[in-house]
């Protein structure tokens, strides 16, 4: 789907949200009454923020009590989709072919058939790595050993030290130990950690963007927590959205390549039974056929709807069993505006 242009009499929000209304078009009162499901009752957990942009310009926002435009809420795996877009930067540069073995010092031993894994079946989930997604403490979970408990001096060598499963690029398995893994290729690419990364970071994304809340979080060895952990507010993340929903342009800069930008919204293959589909490092379809998001745990989205140049950034905490609750809700406040 076509990626809609910056207007040309609204202002990129590098300094300030342009402040716009809601359409005239707009069903009020199926509009309310989704409000209502998220704001005042529990039916999909609390909502903490809700951020609307149409047209590049902010034109809804509603905050929960205690919470406000300046409160910084979680990503959690809303930081895959950051991490996604500094390796784009870095492709850009020249410094990283995502066709060709990842640089994973783990994988480097003859013989090893991990060797032949591609920074791209990474970036797709699909390098067929073992690594169990699960976030129920009582259960086998190597997602909550990594950000909490033995993994947290070197993550990207704890999920780097995983098996193969299946053959690379053959099986796709949303893993969060993945993300760190490109994060880690991410900083030796730049050949930064800890601080040093973060002022890459500020550099190559967030300071032309007029980003100035970010908080990125980094394990003992200095490597960005890419799976997880990067706090900004609600306008902040509708910000990083608009950079996608205009192809990698900012103010006349392309700080992404449109080529990179549609390749986070290619579909991956996925074995049949998969209930969600997924591009690279970006999930696809929550708003309808088109779209894209950012996607994190505890029900955070950046939502992005090419056809109604509609940014839609939703923080809460979403119980797990209410998930598909809230999923549906995004769909349904985003089909207001049809």
């Amino acid at each position: 789907m076509p990626l809609p242009a910056q207007p040309a009499d609204v202002a990129w929000p590098t300094e300030a949200w342009p402040l716009g209304e809601l359409p005239a078009g707009l069903d009020q009162a199926r509009f309310d009454a989704q409000l209502a499901r998220a704001f005042e009752t529990d039916e999909m957990g609390q909502t903490h923020a809700l951020a609307i942009v149409q047209g590049g310009r902010l034109i809804f926002e509603r905050y929960g009590r205690a919470h406000g435009p300046d409160h910084t809420y979680p990503s959690w795996s809303m930081a895959k989709s950051i991490t996604q877009a500094l390796v784009g930067v870095l492709v850009g540069e020249g410094l990283i072919d995502i066709h060709a073995p990842a640089d994973v010092p783990e994988w480097r031993e003859p013989g090893d058939p991990r060797g032949a894994v591609t920074l791209d079946q990474l970036l797709r989930m699909s390098s067929g790595l073992r690594f169990v997604e699960d976030y129920v403490p009582e259960h086998p979970s190597d997602v909550i050993e990594m950000l909490q408990r033995s993994g947290r001096p070197d993550m990207a060598h704890f999920a780097a030290a995983m098996p193969l499963e299946h053959a690379p690029g053959t099986w796709w398995s949303y893993a969060s130990g993945t993300t760190n893994i490109v994060s880690r290729i991410a900083a030796r690419a730049v050949g930064a950690t800890g601080e040093a990364f973060h002022a890459f970071m500020r550099q190559a994304l967030f300071d032309p963007l007029g980003m100035k809340s970010p908080v990125p979080k980094f394990d003992g060895s200095g490597t960005f927590i890419g799976s997880s952990y990067c706090f900004a507010t609600a306008r902040d993340f509708a910000r990083f959205g608009l950079l996608y929903l205009r192809g990698g342009e900012w103010d006349g800069r392309q700080l992404l390549s449109r080529d990179w930008v549609d390749y986070a919204r290619t579909p991956t293959f996925q074995q049949p039974g998969e209930e969600n589909r997924y591009g690279a490092h970006w999930w696809l379809d929550v708003a309808g056929p088109g779209s894209f998001s950012a996607n994190g745990y505890d029900g955070q989205y950046i939502v992005l709807v090419p056809d109604l140049d509609l940014i839609l950034v939703r923080h809460g905490a979403t119980p797990l069993a209410k998930k598909d609750v809230l999923k549906a809700w995004v769909g349904e406040a985003v089909a207001c505006f049809r």
